[in-house]
């Protein structure tokens, strides 16, 4: 069942992995921060949302801001030792802070088209309508799993579910390149990236049956 996602904020940034110093954002959402978006709203262990379409409603506007960031993570191994009864581990981010530079999206606005499948984790009881009458719920209350956002928890994004009939996608097509499709977790050992050829069409990302590559 497909459903039609309306999301809008000041900013956006979704990182480019090649920039390896600063941050540069792709032009438009990828497919797996729209389905990380999606996933915010409502999740449930039964459900797997794949991205359509995406529909670009805004022009791409750019502008660079300078970031705090924190330099150093804490490692899982020592939050292991701690629940473990261990020494518990600790991050001073006063002392961590970084600044950097970041090239991000501004009045970013988009349409997501997605639909969800069962996995085999869904109850005996549940099925595709029910799971819809949920997130339509959820939609229409402005309620979530945790506050979605634009590539980064800084940039927060509002949600509503899309009714206005016809799209107005901006006339803009283009090529995009090279672009982060989603993460392969099928060996938890070695995740690996997917990327593959972005095309705007009439100012629409169409994510079906794209050839990806790792």
């Amino acid at each position: 069942m497909s459903m039609f996602i309306e999301v809008w904020g000041d900013y956006a940034c979704f990182s480019r992995p090649e920039m390896k110093t600063e941050r540069v954002s792709y032009d438009v959402i990828t497919p797996s921060a729209a389905r990380g978006l999606v996933e915010a709203i409502y999740w449930h262990p039964g459900l797997r949302y794949t991205i359509d379409r995406i529909y670009l409603l805004n022009p791409i506007r750019f502008t660079n801001i300078r970031r705090n960031e924190v330099k150093s993570t804490l490692l899982a191994s020592s939050v292991f030792q701690a629940a473990k009864g261990g020494k518990a581990p600790a991050l001073y981010t006063a002392q961590e802070i970084q600044q950097r530079a970041a090239m991000v999206l501004r009045d970013v606005h988009y349409v997501i088209e997605c639909h969800f499948d069962l996995t085999d984790k869904a109850a005996p009881g549940d099925n595709a309508g029910k799971f819809q009458d949920i997130l339509r719920r959820r939609l229409a209350k402005g309620q979530c799993y945790h506050t979605p956002y634009f590539g980064c928890r800084e940039f927060p994004a509002c949600f509503r579910e899309w009714t206005g009939g016809a799209i107005p996608a901006i006339d803009l097509t283009q090529e995009l390149g090279w672009m982060l499709y989603d993460l392969d977790y099928a060996d938890p050992q070695d995740i690996r990236a997917q990327f593959f050829r972005a095309r705007l069409e009439r100012g629409v990302l169409d994510c079906r049956n794209v050839e990806v590559v790792t």
